[in-house]
């Protein structure tokens, strides 16, 4: 799919907003849907105060979005990450919280229904393949979805299936200027390290990577659709919290899909793999009243109270340290 083909088989609600950082993907996918769309789309610019150039950053879309007639809101965050904590999920999180409270902040203006993200066939590539230099599972390995819904607002990507090259190369033919953003040439992160040294490799040695490893993404998110709707099916018989008795009668398999989904459900918390093993482990164990269970699980602690599985944060995050 070539990007005007993408941005034709396009259809948001309305009226729709555009994550626009000033980088070439956002400026195409802006300048696309503002030509399709006149009067209905606005611009999302989140400052994320990293590093110095923000502020030109900031004043370099407001530039763009007055010659385009697009309104623009910007919003200000402190994306530093906390100690132990991924400078990309931090800037992340930091991204959509930003979005989420854009698009509440209308004003006069009629509520913002959709926000399409610029994404595109090399960041999926790049993402399968962090997922699996991380060992991840198929949440991890399904990749960007195309749509979603987060926060009440559905997010769209519909440029999952253009090549990056052919974006830059839309831009060059009307003779378009972006913002090349430093960071994404500091070989301090994976993801950067992955575009600057394997997609090259990957390009040379199998040409069609881009649109096999989206065709593996969606294969991964099928099966982690049917494990999803598994989880639901045994949560509601085992209850919640986890009624550990009825819990020990799943396989072991079973018992980590459905604890998996318990704890991100209800408790925002993703245990990693050796936590994962011992909880099952203690679980497996829980054959008498007496034994107790008091395990480390992500940023909180998973423990036995009587019959029940529970999951408590001794010191939840206070709003400056999300």
């Amino acid at each position: 799919m070539n990007f005007d083909q993408a941005i034709a088989a396009f259809e948001p609600a309305f009226p729709l907003a555009v994550a626009y950082s000033g980088g070439a993907d956002s400026t195409a996918l802006l300048m696309a849907c503002a030509a399709r769309w006149p009067g209905q789309v606005e611009a999302f610019h989140v400052h994320h105060g990293l590093q110095a150039a923000a502020d030109d950053f900031e004043q370099h879309c407001a530039s763009a979005c007055k010659r385009l007639g697009v309104p623009l809101r910007v919003h200000r965050v402190d994306a530093r990450h906390a100690a132990g904590e991924s400078p990309e999920d931090a800037a992340r999180r930091a991204r959509y919280a930003s979005f989420a409270a854009l698009a509440a902040a209308g004003g006069t203006r009629p509520a913002i229904r959709s926000i399409a993200l610029a994404q595109h066939a090399d960041d999926q590539a790049e993402t399968v393949l962090l997922a699996l230099s991380r060992g991840a599972g198929l949440a991890g390995l399904a990749a960007m979805p195309e749509v979603a819904q987060r926060d009440g607002l559905q997010y769209h990507r519909p440029l999952l299936g253009v090549p990056a090259a052919e974006i830059r190369a839309w831009l060059k033919a009307r003779e378009v200027a972006w913002i090349d953003d430093p960071s994404n040439a500091d070989a301090r992160f994976t993801r950067n390290r992955i575009r600057a040294e394997l997609l090259p490799a990957l390009d040379r040695a199998f040409p069609q990577f881009r649109s096999t490893f989206a065709r593996s993404a969606r294969h991964a998110a099928q099966a982690q659709g049917l494990l999803v709707e598994l989880a639901q099916q045994d949560l509601a018989a085992i209850g919640t919290p986890p009624v550990i008795g009825a819990l020990r009668q799943l396989s072991r398999a079973r018992q980590a899909n459905v604890l998996r989904h318990w704890l991100l459900q209800a408790h925002a918390c993703t245990p990693n793999t050796a936590q994962l093993d011992e909880l099952l482990d203690q679980v497996e164990a829980c054959a008498t009243r007496g034994h107790n269970l008091h395990i480390k699980i992500g940023t909180g602690f998973a423990e036995r109270r009587g019959e029940l599985l529970h999951w408590y944060n001794p010191s939840p995050p206070t709003e400056a340290s999300r």
